[in-house]
């Protein structure tokens, strides 16, 4: 073949986020046309961004198209027109384009990505080489029904053209039968001077939106500027809704339903809210999580019930029992959220399992009953196997009542929420670590506050393959949507009927269309848009309903999703887009993403990547299965050395011998040598239970202190916050250095790292010490002792706690919290280029305004110097010139890069380096 490649991928493993910052401009390229028209046939959307380009060099260059699309949506179409040839896109199965795919790999070319863009956005972006002064045209098609919460639809349009275009337009085009009952225009790109280039008009059914902002306006909206456009478009609109049966469409052998009656008594509710205090809610988290509380609580009606649970390691309710809303008992439930702080770890089977308790033992006629449940961790206490938590609660439920599983950031377990609330006839939902999650939370709770019908049915005659037709409840504001093929084209009629439960009866809707002639006012060009949309939910169902399934019927949803999507031409999980380029482009590979989050596999845990244990891990291979103490030793006074412990070869991997023995070794880091060294193996015991001494390695350095001379490495670079200011301060320091990272003089505590000594990441090695209490954290492992006992941890085994009177340690997801006294840190194992190295950051401490250490330090106060070039700021009354640069943020799991303000250390830190360094960690 003389053409390569590219293959657009949708896979099921997490992609990091990608900067929402405006994208550079192309040097020399003119984007001379960039049109958007979406067409929206009864609530389904069909998207079309068609952007044309011309190289105006005399000699060829590469083109990039970068365009963000909604998440929900799938795409259908990719199409490259140049120099008057098309190249277009085959779906494909996945397996089918894993040649293509591994052979680009292999040759280390380049790769176009879907990746995730915040809430709501996934940014595609592919090239292609464009000969001088030639032209070439991307077109992309993405379709995606629009989902109706609190009253409305929404269309979000997405445009960064990465300049401004002189034929730059959007167009959108809606249709609906029934007619529209509000249409209005929001997003950055409807404010300021762009206000005037929106024009609205509504004619029957049928509204449009046009939006053909000048060159230069493209430069004057929120967000934008020189490199032009930057921001979205969002469209809302509700249609009307005369009949209670909702609204019946059919085409060409196909029928969709929409049910959403308005004219329906809202049904009291019986609603529990379990919400995660331990440790890792600290902070902000914890806060909004009370100010979400104290709103919802505001918004119960009085013929509502309710009930808080509070959970770490241990269960504590508000109360035992449901209690009526009344004004009283919302106040005091309200004090009682303004107390829930942050300790221990999570238990969440207990905990849920006691919100379902509460509302069995409460039965009321004529209500609904919700459970909702807040978590930001994996199980980390009590019952941890995500399985057994799974079906325990699964039992306790018994269909009664929906579970909505709210998952706090990116630390959380998203596919056990998620499946948890399938189970449960509910949803999951991510709250985003942001300053509007008090917001996020508030907004779910209204999409549900208001039940409306509870046990709804959905039944159809004359159907087959039709999408979901049950559900437990039907919420104010929100629609039921069910989709379906036609047994008989010739059927002159078409019979609908819904059985529900309102407050207080059985109700019944039905319903009989003529379906002859019922395909009239669907517009020209979409008159299969049923067919299509009855294709995209089914699909959404069934990728949802595949996590439930196992054996053979697992395999036979997963087969329908297959065919569906190769028929439809849809990218989904299971299918590929290979598009033919001209000849000796190389081949680049593009995957959709799920949102990033943890990857950790539960029950497997990876030795040095040379050996591994998986499956149900007991104590027998020294790891225990419900997050216990690994490894406990008792100390004694040190023997003399023995020789170095066997590490590697065909027995071991990492200390750990392949045929499940433990032996207590362990692997020399970088520059260290171990001494006061013991190995014990005994078949009387559980192994990793030792009885009689054993003694811990003691780091000798065999090497001096390094200097404060900056070795050749690349420095390191720390931020500090800022002020009252949103762009935060950043510092370099040389590699190698030992350094005091925070000290509390009044409780004994302290923190030591060491710089990797190649430079450019982060620590090597970090000790922590709290009276008798001693903690070392390396790459390859986790040592705490307090003067008596020892425990070992390994970063990739399964979650652990650890607790004494005065100290808290919890083991997840490569972090370890640590909690002693009055202050908390997380140390987070970091990977960059294939080298692993930690990182600090304190969640807490002592409200002393400054603490000895490079993190006990306030954030500084700044402000710039108006017109100084190169820029400057004031610091501390005095002026310092700085630079604009970014870092990375590897204190926040997600590891953004931030943009910041490059200062001399001295300047940042107040003071000499030497004044932060130690001999000894």
């Amino acid at each position: 073949m003389d053409r390569a490649l590219i293959w657009l991928s949708l896979v099921g493993f997490f992609l990091a986020s990608v900067t929402s910052e405006p994208k550079t401009k192309q040097q020399n390229v003119d984007i001379y046309s960039f049109h958007i028209n979406s067409t929206v046939t009864s609530r389904y959307a069909i998207t079309v961004i068609t952007s044309r380009v011309a190289n105006s060099l005399d000699e060829s260059q590469e083109v990039h198209f970068q365009v963000k699309i909604p998440k929900n949506a799938f795409i259908s179409k990719f199409r490259m027109t140049i120099e008057g040839k098309t190249y277009d896109g085959i779906v494909k199965q996945k397996e089918e384009a894993q040649q293509q795919y591994s052979q680009a790999v292999s040759r280390g070319q380049s790769a176009g990505l879907v990746s995730s863009v915040g809430r709501t956005l996934e940014e595609f972006k592919t090239s292609v080489t464009v000969a001088a002064l030639s032209k070439v045209t991307f077109e992309l098609t993405y379709e995606e029904l629009l989902k109706r919460r609190l009253g409305k639809y929404e269309l979000l349009i997405n445009a960064q053209p990465t300049q401004p275009v002189a034929d730059f337009k959007i167009d959108v085009h809606i249709h609906e039968n029934r007619g529209i009952s509000f249409l209005e225009v929001k997003g950055g790109l409807s404010t300021n001077e762009l206000a005037s280039a929106v024009t609205t008009t509504r004619s029957g059914p049928e509204s449009w939106v046009k939006f053909y902002p000048t060159p230069e306006q493209q430069k004057k909206c929120e967000g934008c500027g020189e490199n032009g456009l930057n921001g979205d478009l969002i469209i809302i609109y509700d249609v009307e809704r005369s009949k209670s049966e909702g609204e019946v469409r059919t085409s060409q052998g196909y029928f969709v339903h929409y049910f959403a009656p308005t004219d329906v008594q809202r049904i009291p509710k019986n609603v529990v809210f379990v919400i995660d205090r331990s440790g890792s809610m600290h902070g902000r988290k914890i806060e909004q999580t009370r100010l979400a509380m104290l709103r919802i609580l505001g918004d119960l009606s009085e013929d509502d019930y309710f009930g808080i649970i509070t959970f770490d390691s241990k269960v504590d309710t508000w109360n035992r029992e449901l209690l009526k809303a009344t004004q009283s008992n919302v106040e005091d439930a309200k004090k009682f959220v303004r107390e829930i702080t942050d300790r221990g770890s999570t238990d969440i089977n207990a905990a849920v399992l006691e919100g379902v308790e509460m509302i069995n033992r409460h039965p009321r006629e004529g209500s609904a009953s919700i459970l909702i449940l807040l978590t930001d961790g994996d199980p980390t206490a009590g019952e941890t196997n995500p399985t057994r938590i799974q079906n325990n609660i699964r039992e306790a439920i018994g269909k009664k009542f929906p579970l909505y599983c709210l998952g706090f950031g990116f630390d959380v377990d998203f596919d056990f929420l998620e499946k948890m609330a399938l189970e449960n006839e509910g949803v999951a939902r991510r709250i985003y670590e942001d300053s509007d999650a008090d917001i996020q939370l508030q907004g779910f709770y209204e999409e549900v506050a208001t039940p409306l019908l509870t046990n709804v049915q959905m039944k159809y005659t004359g159907a087959e393959n039709v999408t979901q037709t049950d559900f437990s409840h039907y919420y104010n504001g929100s629609e039921i949507v069910v989709a379906g093929q036609l047994t008989d084209n010739n059927l002159e009629t078409f019979s609908t009927e819904v059985i529900a439960i309102s407050k207080k009866e059985n109700v019944k809707y039905i319903d009989t269309i003529a379906t002859q002639g019922r395909s009239t006012g669907v517009l020209s060009g979409f008159e299969n848009f049923i067919e299509r949309l009855w294709a995209y939910l089914t699909v959404k169902q069934l990728l949802g309903k595949e996590q439930l399934l196992k054996g053979e019927k697992k395999k036979a949803a997963k087969k329908e999703v297959l065919d569906l999507s190769l028929k439809y031409n849809f990218v989904t999980p299971l299918t590929s887009m290979v598009v033919t380029k001209p000849q000796g482009e190389e081949t680049q590979v593009a995957h959709k993403p799920k949102e990033r989050g943890t990857t950790q596999r539960r029950g497997h845990i990876q030795l040095a990547g040379t050996a591994s244990i998986s499956g149900g891990i007991t104590a027998r291979g020294g790891f225990p299965s419900r997050g216990r103490i690994v490894n406990t030793y008792q100390a004694a006074p040190p023997p003399p050395p023995p020789p170095p412990p066997p590490v590697g070869g065909a027995d071991f991997a990492q200390g750990f011998p392949s045929r499940g023995r433990i032996v207590n070794t362990y692997q020399a880091a970088p520059d260290y040598d171990y001494h006061d060294y013991s190995v014990f193996s005994s078949s009387d015991h559980h192994v990793g239970q030792v009885n009689g001494p054993i003694f811990l390695p003691t780091f000798l350095p065999t090497h001096p202190p390094p200097t404060n001379t900056a070795p050749e490495a690349s420095p390191v670079r720390f931020l500090i916050q800022a002020q009252d200011q949103s762009e935060p301060l950043c510092y370099d320091i040389p590699a190698s250095q030992r350094l005091r990272l925070l000290q509390d003089p009044s409780s004994d505590f302290s923190m030591n790292g060491e710089l990797i000594e190649s430079g450019g990441t982060g620590f090597s090695q970090i000790t922590i010490h709290y009276k008798t209490d001693h903690m070392t954290l390396s790459t390859s492992g986790i040592i705490f002792s307090d003067g008596q006992n020892a425990v070992k941890f390994l970063w990739n085994q399964e979650p652990t706690t650890h607790e004494t009177d005065s100290v808290s340690l919890i083991l997840r997801n490569k972090e370890m919290d640590v909690s002693m006294g009055n202050t908390r840190v997380v140390i987070l194992l970091r990977e960059q280029d294939g080298n692993s190295f930690l990182w600090p950051a304190v969640r807490q401490r002592p409200s002393t305004t400054t603490l000895p250490g490079l993190f006990g330090k306030p954030p500084v106060a700044y402000t710039a110097v108006t017109l100084s070039h190169p820029p400057k700021l004031k610091i501390q009354d005095q002026e310092v010139q700085v630079s604009k640069s970014t870092a990375t943020d590897y204190s926040i799991h997600s590891a953004p890069r931030v943009g910041c303000w490059l200062v001399p250390f001295q300047v940042a830190m107040q003071g000499e380096l030497s004044d932060f360094t130690v001999s000894n960690l």
